[in-house]
């Protein structure tokens, strides 16, 4: 998945569930739950792709164990902050990003469990340029821009929090 696929999956789904208790995302709530939807690529795909560190662009932080600890982590200090909404926003971010990545390729989930199973074999090239090259108007495609578009629609109607946010 596109990197404004994950954000708008992982905003449509924490936004969701916020409504569910009857608010709105707040403000670095939006802001983790964007930066979960792009963490395991930004771990990943650099270690691999880049330093060689690691085996594939879905390996470490697309694994459900490292996943499960982190949020593991997050739950801990959520619960010793007075705004425990920015770590779970991270985590359902993070969440989303790895179980998305399954949807197109159902037959190459053992990276879900790495480094307990082989990583799978991938057709592209392992770099930036490659997949950018790679980018093709699928149906899969399709619905990524579709989804961000909802997304889109859907932050403004929540008020789009995160923008012009301040610490």
């Amino acid at each position: 998945m596109w990197p404004w696929g994950h954000l708008a999956v992982a905003y449509l789904a924490y936004s969701g569930g916020r409504r569910l208790t009857g608010t709105t995302p707040a403000p670095l709530a939006a802001i983790a739950v964007a930066l979960g939807s792009q963490l395991p690529d930004i771990v990943d795909k650099p270690l691999a792709w880049s330093l060689g560190v690691l085996p594939t662009g879905r390996s470490l932080m697309h694994s459900a164990i490292t996943v499960t600890l982190l949020t593991l982590a997050l739950a801990w200090v959520a619960r010793h902050r007075d705004r425990p909404e920015p770590y779970y926003a991270l985590a359902v971010g993070t969440w989303t990003h790895i179980l998305v990545d399954a949807l197109p390729g159902l037959e190459k989930l053992s990276y879900l469990a790495w480094p307990l199973l082989a990583q799978p074999e991938y057709d592209l090239e392992p770099s930036f340029i490659a997949h950018f090259q790679a980018i093709e108007f699928t149906t899969w495609f399709l619905v990524q821009a579709a989804l961000t578009v909802v997304a889109a629609v859907v932050w403004v109607r929540d008020g789009t929090p995160g923008l012009g946010w301040r610490p």
